[in-house]
């Protein structure tokens, strides 16, 4: 369990993250953040040919691309436009400061020791339901690892450690209904482009902490896996998971 003594600063932080809850009106102009995971000194997953960080922008700048191109009242605030290191922190941080009504964190799955894994799958913020979403949350996580006074910035939290994740217990029914019901609509529109579905999951992911509004973590696929791989890493893949990921965002605000 958590010391005693964080018990004020966790529901602290709980009460300020409730008060700045934004919710989106139909037929108003709304605000989305696309942040392409990981970049610069943090290259993510690795693979043969590729890197993640590499992937998850491309896809990144291909959604926001759609979303400027065909939806007037939607705004764009990218975390990153180019292979720069950008905190976890900062990044909720970014989506916060623009009062943002989603936020999308785009991901590249990777796998050892289990065959050909293969399909996309989307994830909200909650306690790990299974060994292997806890397995996926840590892997991303680990990245405040390269950040300076990360025990102090993020309170103590040990990306390592099984018991940092008990404070998503406390987190995961604020907006989680909406979040549930965009990660639905990608992983519904990742298969029409042709994924296999791996569905939707809970897992306590740091990005998706301290947002204050609806988001999800799409992992697009394996990069330990060649073909998976090679269909990231081609302009085909990235125009089917950015149209994916645009109709989602189209049919979660009914544009």
């Amino acid at each position: 369990m958590y010391p005693r003594h964080k018990y004020p600063r966790i529901l602290a932080f709980l009460m300020g993250w409730l008060c700045c809850v934004m919710v989106a009106v139909a037929g108003n102009p709304v605000t989305i953040v696309i942040d392409a995971g990981h970049g610069g000194k943090d290259p993510g997953a690795i693979g043969k040919r590729g890197k993640e960080k590499d992937i998850n922008l491309s896809v990144a700048l291909a959604v926001g691309r759609l979303v400027e191109q065909q939806l007037q009242d939607v705004n764009v605030v990218y975390t990153r436009k180019t292979d720069v290191f950008v905190e976890l922190n900062e990044r909720a941080n970014i989506a916060n400061r623009a009062k943002a009504d989603l936020f999308i964190s785009i991901h590249t799955n990777a796998v050892a020791g289990k065959g050909l894994v293969h399909g996309a799958e989307t994830y909200t913020l909650g306690m790990h339901r299974a060994a292997d979403n806890l397995a996926v949350a840590r892997r991303e996580n680990e990245v405040i690892l390269l950040e300076n006074d990360y025990e102090q910035r993020y309170e103590g939290f040990d990306p390592r450690s099984a018991e940092s994740y008990i404070i998503f217990e406390l987190m995961q029914d604020v907006n989680m209904s909406q979040s549930v019901r965009l990660a639905t609509l990608v992983q519904k529109q990742m298969k029409t482009v042709g994924r296999v579905d791996k569905g939707v999951h809970q897992a306590g992911f740091l990005v998706l902490r301290a947002t204050s509004m609806p988001s999800c973590l799409i992992e697009l696929g394996y990069i330990t896996n060649a073909t998976e791989e090679t269909y990231l890493l081609s302009q085909a893949g990235v125009n089917q998971l950015a149209q994916g990921i645009f109709q989602a965002i189209k049919d979660y605000f009914k544009l």
